[in-house]
């Protein structure tokens, strides 16, 4: 691996069209590591900070005398919020420059942990959820977009694979070590780590990373301009078919993986699934500048067969430890390739392209979630396999006849 490039590298202009030429004499030869590793660092606190509830469920349900239900109910809002705010926030927050905005954001981070950690009653806790998820909103827009700034157009993928990392990481071991602090020391504790651990992290982002400005005012294009650009409504349909078939299945993998008994060694699979999420983004760095629609057509062609195979052969344990596999990396690239096309198109507006996939992403989740449960109800959960491949088959026929969605780097 390259030596880090610290933050005082040159980086590329904030306003910088990817593929156009600079005028700087110096840009980073090497990824800038210890920044994008500091992004990455960031984009892991905000996942673990949204889905740490659902790890230390019976604890706060004892302790806050609340039902289960109710404290599931603190993920799904942190998501909804984060889908409802990710647009208007992004616009109304384009003039800040973006170091001050993404330190901004970790120190959030840090105070919606601490209060939920010293929170005594049900609604303060909720109340700083909704915070958290108007943070994350933010967060996901911001940040593909100031990896990619961070290096030449070329490597830009790549750049923005490292930064990403963080999500399947924070699923894979995020969650277990906050899980595990919250069953030894209480959960309060483990929200307080998570408070102080980002307040370290927004000392080292306000060192490592690179000063970018933010938008003026006579050059920011308007949303809708934006959402005209040849390729951007492409690329947020492609999303949200390619989630909507994730979680389809992903949020009722419990009963989905009943058949073969591996449900009895779920945290078995969710491990599978984690490490090769890892390997799906790193994989996908490297590929996505050259070969971006390749990707994700064997992305979604990955998610599909592995629910074919579910689908058919699901009660066999290895065949379903397999499919979970492929599925994790299928999945785990996806964040990196869907969010390296609307920032190519967009260019100088590549925040308000990426508050777009946010918005789209985090609405995927919740409708995918719910039409599983309508499937799982009506049909059975042999069903929910098939819903998704036809998912995801939108997903790859979207991909693949769409010139302009997913053209490959300048």
């Amino acid at each position: 691996m390259a030596s880090p490039i610290t933050a005082s590298t040159p980086a590329v202009d904030a306003h910088a069209t990817p593929g156009a030429a600079s005028p700087r004499a110096a840009r980073p030869t090497r990824l800038p590591y210890n920044g994008l590793l500091a992004l990455a660092s960031i984009v892991f606190v905000g996942v673990v900070t949204e889905i740490i509830p659902a790890g230390l469920l019976p604890q706060m349900t004892t302790d806050l005398g609340v039902s289960e239900s109710q404290v599931g109910q603190l993920v799904a809002v942190y998501a909804v919020t984060t889908a409802i705010t990710a647009i208007p926030l992004t616009a109304l927050t384009r003039a800040i420059p973006r170091r001050r905005l993404l330190v901004g954001l970790v120190v959030g981070f840090a105070l919606v942990n601490g209060v939920t950690a010293i929170a005594a009653d049900y609604p303060t806790i909720l109340i700083a959820r909704i915070a958290g998820g108007m943070l994350a909103g933010l967060l996901w827009a911001v940040a593909a977009g100031y990896a990619m700034r961070m290096v030449e157009s070329a490597h830009a993928g790549r750049a923005l694979s490292v930064a990403m990392v963080g999500t399947p990481l924070a699923f894979a071991f995020g969650l277990p070590i906050a899980t595990t602090l919250g069953t030894t020391l209480g959960w309060r504790a483990a929200f307080g780590v998570m408070a102080i651990a980002s307040v370290g992290l927004a000392v080292w982002a306000a060192l490592a990373l690179p000063a970018f400005s933010g938008e003026q005012a006579g050059a920011r294009a308007g949303l809708r301009s934006v959402l005209r650009l040849p390729g951007i409504a492409p690329v947020l349909a492609t999303t949200a078919a390619f989630v909507l078939a994730h979680n389809v299945a992903y949020t009722y993998i419990a009963p989905l993986t009943v058949p073969s008994g591996v449900d009895q060694h779920l945290d078995v699979a969710l491990l599978v699934f984690g490490v090769l999420a890892v390997a799906g983004v790193l994989t996908a760095g490297a590929l996505v500048d050259r070969h971006l629609r390749t990707m994700v057509v064997i992305s979604a062609a990955l998610l599909g067969g592995a629910m074919i195979a579910i689908g058919l052969v699901g009660d066999v344990p290895w065949i379903v430890y397999a499919a979970v596999g492929v599925w994790g990396f299928a999945y785990g690239g996806a964040p990196t390739l869907l969010q390296a096309a609307p920032a190519r198109i967009a260019g100088e507006s590549a925040d308000v392209a990426q508050s777009m996939v946010v918005a789209t992403w985090n609405g995927s989740i919740a409708v995918g979630a719910f039409l599983g449960g309508v499937v799982l109800d009506t049909a059975g959960v042999g069903w929910l396999p098939w819903v998704a491949l036809a998912l995801v088959g939108v997903a790859a026929l979207i991909a693949t006849t769409s010139r302009a969605a997913f053209a490959r780097a300048s």
